[in-house]
């Protein structure tokens, strides 16, 4: 039976919907739980070389990559190393899902152009405060990401040898 009360949303809400729903935060949520976030999220385009946010920079906004490539950097000395790079789909930035937190990365675009869409993490911190449900969703996909990225860095430590001093990280 059709629900007359259930909201309905514009072909153009379900893009972004459908959109959303292939990135990692929002794949675990339902269209009325992404729908809070429509109206804080924003489109920006940057240019080649362009910096997104730099290390150490408070932790103020989600970005995902609508088009282009945005690398991530860590600076070793005087130069920086790729530690990753994002394409269409990727979210990044990921620790604006937590409360004061600082940038571990500098991020660059990569390509000629990129779009992303950014969503303030006062707008993020709102709508957890209102959906205790929609927190739940996000931080734990937040938590499935760093299992992931823990277990790639503990198999990339063994592979290098024990390159480097791995009980750094826990001090």
């Amino acid at each position: 039976m059709l629900n007359p009360f259930k909201r309905t949303y514009t072909e153009e809400e379900l893009k972004v919907f459908e959109f959303l729903s292939r990135t990692q935060f929002f794949n675990y949520l339902k269209y009325s739980d992404m729908y809070r976030f429509l109206p804080a999220i924003h489109y920006r385009k940057y240019l080649k070389d362009e910096v997104v946010f730099f290390r150490n920079d408070p932790s103020q906004a989600l970005y995902i990559v609508k088009s282009g490539t945005i690398s991530l950097n860590v600076d070793v000395r005087e130069s920086f190393e790729t530690i990753f790079k994002v394409r269409e789909e990727v979210a990044f930035g990921e620790n604006s899902l937590l409360d004061d937190a600082k940038r571990i990365y500098t991020a660059v675009v990569e390509s000629e152009e990129a779009e992303l869409m950014v969503i303030p993490n006062y707008a993020i911190k709102e709508i957890f405060d209102s959906s205790p449900k929609v927190k739940a969703k996000m931080l734990t996909s937040l938590a499935n990401y760093y299992d992931t990225r823990n277990h790639q860095l503990f198999s990339s430590y063994r592979k290098s040898f024990g390159f480097f001093n791995l009980s750094q990280m826990f001090e």
